[in-house]
C-alpha cells in the first residue's frame, strides 16, 4: 500500500481525475482518496515516483 499526500482534491470530481491518471497506467490500481485528510492510498505496481508524477500531471500536487 503506497499513501501520498494529494493537495487540492475538493470533490468527487477531483477524486475520479486522480483515479484515472493512476488506473490508465494500472488498469487493476486500486484507488482510496480521502478529501478530508488530502490523502491517497494507492494498490499499484506503479513506483511512488511514477504514482506521484501522474497525480502530479492531472493537476493535484503530491508533496512527501
Amino acid at each position: 500500500m503506497l499513501s501520498l499526500k494529494v493537495s487540492g482534491m475538493t470533490c468527487g470530481g477531483c477524486i475520479n481525475a486522480v483515479t484515472r491518471a493512476i488506473q490508465a497506467q494500472d488498469p487493476q490500481a486500486k484507488v482510496l482518496a480521502d478529501l478530508a485528510t488530502q490523502t491517497v492510498e494507492l494498490e499499484t505496481s506503479l513506483s511512488a515516483e511514477l504514482a506521484s508524477q501522474l497525480i502530479t500531471d492531472a493537476g493535484f500536487p503530491v508533496s512527501h
